[in-house]
């Protein structure tokens, strides 16, 4: 049986936790709304997961102030309307996309194995996400029609940033004798990001990976015909 005592001595301990918690609370707010990159990077990153697995147009601002902290007017004193917001959202996710995506392809060092690593990399959205919520892009574009205008141009922005990635890997294979001279570099760019986009809609529907699966095979097919050398 709790004595009187230690009742009050747990009922001082627990009122003084809360009290230091929303001190803490207090000052971590006060030092991030001070410092306006925090206060966007930490907006765009909660936006970021929002938006990415439950849709753009679906997360209401009051979900984004709950995730952040944030009142709406701050929110809203960093971009000029939702829209924006979404635009600006898509851009960083993008980045943080292009990030990882950069580091798979240096760590190879012929184009094949470039390529074949870009593979992996889409390949992977479905069991081990790179990011929360699958790919921006192909989440972006179901919902990036004309009355998004907004949305639309940045989904495409970074449809043309990848596709011109794996333009770049196979221009610099065929400089360096590990890709076809007759390979047509831009038709062999929309193949691929077009059959890795719908293998992962395809593969996210039925709820497993064959159908990404089955498309990296065919890739990696397709890129052992074009390549001079075959590595592995």
């Amino acid at each position: 049986m709790i004595s009187t005592g230690n009742r009050l001595t747990n009922c001082v301990q627990f009122a003084f936790g809360r009290i230091q918690l929303g001190f803490l609370n207090t000052v971590w707010y006060l030092c991030v709304m001070r410092n306006p990159e925090a206060t966007k990077e930490r907006i765009l990153s909660k936006s970021g997961v929002l938006f990415n697995t439950n849709g753009y147009k679906a997360t209401p601002i009051s979900h984004i102030t709950d995730a952040t902290g944030f009142t709406k007017g701050a929110i809203y004193r960093h971009f000029e309307n939702k829209d924006e917001l979404e635009r600006q959202t898509l851009a960083y996710l993008s980045q943080v996309l292009f990030g990882k995506l950069r580091k798979v392809i240096k760590a190879q060092d012929t184009a094949p194995a470039k390529l074949r690593a870009v593979f992996g990399f889409f390949e992977s959205y479905i069991t081990k996400p790179p990011l929360e919520g699958g790919c921006p892009l192909l989440n972006a574009a179901i919902e990036a029609d004309d009355a998004h205008a907004a949305l639309r141009q940045e989904a495409v922005k970074t449809l043309t940033v990848i596709r011109q990635s794996v333009v770049a890997i196979l221009e610099n294979g065929m400089a360096h004798g590990q890709i076809k001279p007759t390979v047509d570099k831009d038709f062999y760019a929309t193949l691929i990001i077009a059959s890795l986009e719908g293998g992962i809609m395809m593969s996210k529907l039925h709820g497993n990976n064959d159908d990404i699966r089955r498309i990296v095979q065919h890739l990696t097919q397709q890129v052992n015909e074009i390549s001079l050398q075959v590595d592995t």
